[in-house]
Formats: structure tokens, sequence, C-alpha cells
């Protein structure tokens, strides 16, 4: 397979067993450089990580914070919709789930949803809904085999990626989008396009931007921005973390990527 012939940002980490968060592939890479970015988190904590596909070129902000597991919060739908497509627990990007009429925190959440929907407005009770029909055992083998984070799903199939049991780091995210990117994850090319299609979020003649934010509800405390974008000279893949929300996040990852002109206005 592809994946065989290349490192990824964290595995080399795992594999040696030392933290299993990226920190050793980030450590002495020749092709690793700094990114400083500090003035765009604005005084809170967070880690951006940049990498070019064509030349494996990685750009880092706040190495430490990179391997640093936290809960991956509504980027964890990704790895959810590719399970649920997968295991056949939805049929496709356009089926149809009935909202129980229960009222949640964003009135865009409040209506049926299909999975490509639900990923967009990042609805919960969605994917939530998807992960009980996926059922624990289905979900605990492709978590597994994904080598998703610390693969910990302990926390009840419809919570363990919020704010609970299951914790990746902004190193492994990059990797896991970077595999999805190749289709070199444990699931069909159908389906690792499928899913890369419902990602996307700007579409213009120069780039297509793909990406999911992520944010802990309880106190807006973490955000998550991950995804990777297309040019014409290459793919991107990024992966931001903040102490902060999912919108913060993503504001950052595009303002890096219009200061290395990756984006072109």
């Amino acid at each position: 397979m592809k994946c065989m012939r290349r490192v990824g940002i964290a595995v080399i980490a795992v594999l040696l067993l030392l933290t299993g968060t990226g920190a050793a592939a980030l450590g002495g890479k020749e092709n690793t450089k700094e990114l400083h970015i500090e003035e765009s988190f604005a005084g809170k904590e967070g880690t951006m990580i940049l990498k070019n596909l064509k030349n494996d070129k990685v750009y880092v902000y706040n190495k430490e914070r990179s391997t640093e597991r936290l809960t991956p919060e509504s980027t964890f739908k990704v790895a959810n919709a590719l399970i649920g497509l997968e295991t056949a627990a939805v049929r496709d990007e356009y089926e149809v789930k009935r909202w129980d009429g229960a009222e949640r925190e964003f009135e865009s959440w409040n209506r049926d949803h299909s999975l490509a929907s639900a990923m967009r407005e990042s609805a919960i009770w969605f994917y939530q809904d998807l992960a009980r029909t996926i059922g624990e055992t289905k979900m605990k083998e492709y978590v597994s085999r994904m080598r998703y984070g610390n693969q910990d799903i302990s926390g009840g199939i419809d919570a363990f990626w919020l704010d609970s049991s299951l914790k990746i780091s902004a190193a492994e995210q990059a990797d896991f989008i970077e595999n999805l990117v190749e289709e070199e994850l444990p699931f069909t090319e159908k389906n690792q396009k499928t899913v890369k299609r419902m990602m996307i979020q700007d579409e213009q003649d120069q780039f297509i931007l793909h990406g999911k934010t992520g944010t802990r509800l309880s106190d807006m405390g973490l955000g998550w921005y991950v995804g990777f974008i297309e040019t014409e000279k290459g793919t991107w893949v990024f992966s931001v973390n903040i102490d902060g929300t999912g919108t913060e996040a993503k504001n950052i990852a595009v303002e890096v990527l219009k200061e290395k002109e990756i984006i072109k206005e």
C-alpha cells in the first residue's frame, strides 16, 4: 500500500511507544519549520500544523501543544461518516434522518438532516444517532483500525468524542486527514471520496477548501479546524486547535493559508 512508503506526522511516535501523540515525528525533522503566528491566536493557547503533501514540508506552531491529545469534538464527524458508510449504517450522503422535535443549541440543527447536511451544519444529534446504529463493536473496530488518537470509546457510544474519553493530538489529526486525502484509510475509495466531497467548504477557480470544525460546547474552551486544501500547485493538510471555538480555529487556518499565498485572493 502507498501508506507503507511514507512516514506520517504522528506514526513514528506510535511505533516507538513514546507518547503516541506525534512528538517524535515532529522533533528533529529536517523538513519541519516553525510557524510564527502568535498574533493569530490573540493570547490564547493553541497549535497549528500545515503540511505540503507535494514535498512533505511541515510547518508547526507550538510543537509541544501539537502532540497533546484533546477531545476531537465535532471533527470526529469525518471518521463517524466514514464508518457509517462502510458499515451500511447509512446508505449515502443523501439519506435523511427525521428530526425528533427536540429543540437543541442551534436552530439549524432543528430540522431533518442528511449525512451531508448534518456534516455541513455540524448537527450533533444526527451523528449521535448514526453512532448508535453503527454500534459499539464496529465503532471500536474501525477507530482502532484507523489508529484514531487514544482509540478510547468507553465514554458511551453516542458521546465518547464529545468532551469524553476519545482524545487525539493535532499531529494525529493531520495524519488522519493526510490518509484520507490519499485514500489510505481502511475504507473503500468510494466512501473516502464521498466524505471528502462532504467536507468542501469553499470552492473557487484557484482552490478547493475541505474542512471540519469542532467546538467543546460545555465551555467554548476548545476549538478545532482540520482539513485540506487543493490547489493547482498541490495539496496542503492542516490541523488547528485553540482554547476557544472552532470558528476561531478556522479563521486562523484561513488567515495562514492566505499569508502563505496558498489561498490567493
